[in-house]
C-alpha cells in the first residue's frame, strides 16, 4: 500500500504537511506551524499523529510542536544542530540519517543556509522531497544564518534528487518567486509555462505545489545558477555558479 500525503494551509501562507503509512498507522507532520489545521487534518482522515519531523528552528515551523506532543504523545525528531532551542525534540537528525514513519523511510539531508540547522527529508520509495524553506518551486529560502556558498551547496544537493521526486516546499510563495525570475531568464520556455500554470492555480485558489523536481531544475533560476543564460541575466558572465546565487538572491531580497 502506498504512502498518502495531505497537504493543507497553517497561519499565512505555510504549507502543513501529513505523511501516513497505511500498512502501520503511523503518520508524521512534517513541521507544525500551528496545532489547529494539523489536527483537523488528522481528524479528518481518522488518522493518529505518531511524529513531528522538524526542518528548522523557525517559528513558522515549530509553533504547534508543543500542543501536538501533548495531545498525541507523538516522538519529535528534530535537526542534528543541538545549539537551536527547539522544544520536545525526541530524536536528533543529520546528514545520512534515516527516519522510520512505520514502514516508511525518511532519509535525512542536511541543507544549511536558510538557518544552520536546516534538513530536508526525503523518501526515496515515495519520490516525495520535503524541502521546507531551502528550495520553494522556482525560488529558494533566505540566506538568514548561513552564506550563499553554503546554500547553493545545499541547493545542489536537492538538484542531484531524481527528476521525478516531487517538492513539498514550506511556503505558498511561488507567484511572487515567478515574477521575480521572469526578470533574470524572460525567455526561458519551462518557466514561461510555469508562469501560466501558476496563475491558473491560484485563480482557482489551488496550491502550486507539490511540483515535480525534474520541472523544477528547467524553470528555477536558483537551482540554475550555474547556466549560462541565468549569469548573463544577471550581468555576470564567467562568474562562480555561487557568486550568480549569490547575486540572484540579494535580487530577490530587493525585489
Amino acid at each position: 500500500m502506498a504512502a498518502e500525503i495531505r497537504l493543507f494551509t497553517c497561519l499565512n501562507d505555510n504549507f502543513g504537511y501529513l505523511i501516513h503509512d497505511p500498512a502501520t498507522k503511523a503518520t508524521a507532520s512534517i513541521d507544525a506551524p500551528e496545532a489547529a489545521p494539523i489536527i483537523k487534518a488528522l481528524e479528518r482522515e481518522g488518522w493518529t499523529l505518531t511524529d513531528i519531523l522538524i526542518t528548522h528552528h523557525h517559528g513558522d515551523h515549530v509553533g504547534g510542536v508543543a500542543e501536538l506532543k501533548q495531545k498525541y504523545g507523538c516522538r519529535v525528531v528534530g535537526p542534528h544542530d543541538k545549539s537551536t532551542k527547539i522544544a520536545d525534540v525526541d530524536l536528533r537528525a543529520g546528514q545520512g540519517d534515516v527516519v522510520k514513519i512505520g514502514n516508511l523511510l525518511a532519509r535525512v539531508l542536511e541543507t544549511p543556509g536558510h538557518t544552520l540547522d536546516h534538513v530536508s527529508y526525503v523518501f526515496d520509495g515515495e519520490k516525495a522531497l520535503f524541502a521546507a524553506d531551502t528550495l520553494f518551486s522556482i525560488g529558494c529560502g533566505r540566506v538568514f544564518e548561513g552564506n550563499y556558498p553554503m546554500m547553493w551547496e545545499s541547493l545542489l544537493k536537492l538538484r542531484a534528487l531524481p527528476d521525478d521526486f516531487k517538492l513539498y516546499c514550506g511556503h505558498e510563495y511561488t507567484a511572487a518567486n515567478v515574477k521575480f525570475a521572469l526578470t533574470v531568464e524572460p525567455d526561458n520556455a519551462a518557466l514561461k509555462a510555469r508562469a501560466e500554470e501558476v496563475t491558473r492555480l491560484r485563480a482557482a485558489n489551488k496550491p502550486t505545489v507539490p511540483t515535480l523536481l525534474g520541472d523544477e531544475k528547467k524553470a528555477n533560476v536558483f537551482l540554475r545558477a550555474d547556466e549560462p543564460s541565468v549569469a548573463a541575466g544577471v550581468r555576470m558572465k564567467g562568474r562562480s555558479a555561487a557568486e550568480v546565487f549569490g547575486e540572484l538572491r540579494e535580487r530577490k531580497n530587493k525585489s
